[in-house]
């Protein structure tokens, strides 16, 4: 059994947003990884893709969530499962931003639309 305290969390900034790593493979040896994505109003991530499947529920705020050219707009409580492969761009909704609690495999890979790999994020290990 590992316990992850309120302290020993991780924060990781990016352009975009803040992801605050809550259990990993490096924190507290979970397989599966879960963080919280803070964005701002109106911000938008870059378009990526990831080799594993990433479970998304909206705590806060909302988004709208574009893969693989269809968009879904997602509000409070709302819960998004989106599958491995496909390219996706997340958009904090104008006003109130994005909270989410995000769940995906600790060994979860990024690459860029134009195939670049980026390796598995800092807040998924």
């Amino acid at each position: 059994m590992s316990v992850i305290r309120r302290g020993d969390v991780r924060r990781t900034e990016t352009p975009n947003a803040v992801m605050t790593t809550l259990a990993s493979p490096t924190l507290g040896g979970a397989a599966h990884s879960i963080w919280r994505v803070d964005m701002p109003p109106g911000q938008v991530g870059p378009l990526h893709v990831f080799d594993a499947e990433q479970v998304w529920s909206v705590l806060d705020g909302g988004a709208t969530v574009q893969v693989d050219g269809e968009a879904v707009t997602l509000a409070s409580g709302d819960t998004i499962v989106l599958a491995a492969q496909l390219p996706r761009q997340v958009f904090a909704d104008p006003r109130a931003g994005l909270s989410a609690i995000v769940a995906a495999p600790g060994t979860a890979r990024a690459s860029m639309a134009d195939g670049t790999d980026r390796g598995v994020p800092g807040w998924i290990a």
